[in-house]
């Protein structure tokens, strides 16, 4: 690869006509930014994703940064991938037409890893390539490691954490935007660090690149600790992140990883929990609306002989499909739930077919949004329901306290994707217009999609009841929560329920 990297800029040319235009793009970059250095070190996968190989980022390139001294930014490794984006604009890997995401894939959510759970909270753009839009998923990761003391060549384990990423990216067809995070739940070199998961934001010195094949911007990792990642969680990630730009051992202006550091910034100053992030919680709330989780809900109003019994979405059944409607719908409620200062609105299920030969501008979805009734797919009927009964794994068992205390006393809502099928579980709170769940008949499914309205008075009651969620301890399972006039009752269960094989 090294000998067929241009050495000169965008207009190079001879040897530069014949390299790909994407990356030719990304090097023009990355040679602005370190024009002593043109051929860095660089992780090559073996065999090409467009090949059969299992690595989606053909490389990963590894500088030198000397840092700022004058901002007392420190020495560090800086990786940078090639491959989210469209390098080729030849179809290999990024389609060249404008595509709806997948049916049944719910963006903004979570991937289940192996260590844990990836959690992010923003939008998702699709897989494709023009230059009037994003170019291939619009974004190449980016990552800082601190520089050890003799260090003379770049540790590799980064580049296999950014391939774990980009997998989760293509597999799913998710995307990351700044502020989402990730929970890894092991430390990123598989030492003993307490840097165990991640926030995405801006790389601070890359500029965004328009290429022949559309637009990309680099979305910088940043390693982050247990504490840190809640903070997140709770409140939002663009908070967290402006306070580690604060504290000079957890990363500083430019965000730098350092995998040693063993106090989260909550010790290091514990003034920063009781002011932006205590603080913020009680007046913003979360933006994090939706994770993919272990999860599953079933109609207690119907007997289990009923043909239509939506028990045929819960654990150990074969799960029914979620429509293209009400996966765009969710997708959509999950892009408005990140805009804090809108009137939350759940969008109307289009009765219409989608027009897939041109995207949906940001301003069209926005117009769209009305308290109009929602038009049901017309294969799938709403139904109210008398008595649910919702079953989660202990993690996303954990994060219902801050459904309810962050997304629904502000007035939105949260949903609950399954990541072993289409089942889906979206608490709104009396202030989200739109949804197909009301005061008169809080449950409500449109196929295995479950909707659940509390009223405010009902979430401060099921916020004490539900308080040993949130304790250092963790409860013994399976564990059952009921409020019998509700016809409501909830289950923690192990993992191993939601593992079995659907039958």
């Amino acid at each position: 690869m090294d000998d067929m990297r241009p050495s000169g800029g965008a207009g190079a040319t001879g040897i530069a006509s014949l390299f790909p235009p994407g990356l030719q793009a990304i090097y023009g970059e990355c040679r602005r930014l370190y024009p002593e250095q043109p051929n860095p070190l660089q992780v090559t996968a073996i065999v090409k994703y467009w090949l059969g190989g299992p690595d989606p980022l053909d490389y990963i390139s590894m500088y030198r940064s000397v840092g700022s001294p004058a901002q007392n930014i420190q020495e560090h490794w800086h990786y940078i991938s090639f491959g989210l984006s469209d390098l080729y604009g030849d179809s290999r890997v990024h389609d060249q037409k404008l595509q709806e995401c997948s049916p049944g894939h719910l963006c903004a959510l979570a991937l289940e890893r192996e260590l844990g759970v990836v959690v992010v909270t923003a939008s998702c753009v699709g897989l494709f390539t023009g230059q009037d839009g994003p170019s291939g998923f619009g974004f190449e990761l980016t990552f800082r490691l601190k520089r050890e003391a003799g260090e003379t060549a770049p540790p590799t384990w980064p580049a296999e954490l950014m391939q774990g990423l980009a997998r989760y990216v293509f597999q799913s067809e998710n995307t990351f935007c700044s502020g989402d995070h990730v929970s890894w739940h092991s430390p990123l070199d598989n030492s003993e660090s307490r840097i165990q998961h991640m926030l995405l934001t801006e790389d601070p010195q890359l500029q965004p690149v328009q290429t022949p094949f559309g637009l990309l911007t680099f979305l910088q990792i940043v390693g982050v600790c247990t504490e840190e990642l809640q903070a997140a969680q709770q409140w939002n990630g663009q908070g967290v992140l402006d306070l580690l730009r604060t504290v000079h051992v957890a990363g500083g202006p430019w965000l730098i990883t350092d995998m040693r550091r063993g106090e989260t910034i909550f010790e290091i100053d514990p003034h920063l929990q009781v002011r932006p992030v205590d603080k913020g919680m009680e007046t913003d709330g979360s933006n994090l609306s939706g994770v993919s989780a272990k999860c599953a809900w079933e109609d207690l109003s119907r007997p289990p002989e009923d043909e239509e019994d939506s028990r045929s979405i819960c654990v150990g059944s074969q799960p029914r499909r979620l429509s293209d409607k009400d996966t765009e719908q969710i997708r959509e409620a999950l892009r408005r739930g990140l805009e804090i200062n809108n009137k939350p609105v759940l969008p109307p299920i289009s009765g219409q077919r989608q027009n897939h030969d041109r995207p949906q501008s940001r301003k069209d979805s926005l117009e769209s949004e009305s308290s109009a009734a929602i038009v049901p797919h017309e294969l799938v009927r709403t139904r109210q329901l008398e008595s649910v009964h919702l079953q989660f794994n202990q993690e996303s068992g954990t994060l219902i306290p801050l459904c309810l205390k962050g997304r629904l006393l502000h007035g939105r809502h949260f949903t609950y994707k399954s990541i072993t099928g289409d089942t889906a579980i979206t608490f709104v709170s009396t202030g989200v217009e739109g949804a197909f769940a009301t005061e008169e008949h809080p449950y409500a499914a449109h196929g295995p999609w479950l909707q659940i309205l509390l009223t405010e008075e009902f979430i401060e009651r099921m916020l004490e009841d539900l308080e040993d969620l949130t304790a250092q301890e963790v409860p013994k399972l399976p564990k059952e929560y009921s409020w019998p006039e509700k016809k409501l009752k909830i289950s923690i269960l192990p993992d191993s329920v939601f593992d079995s094989p659907l039958q």
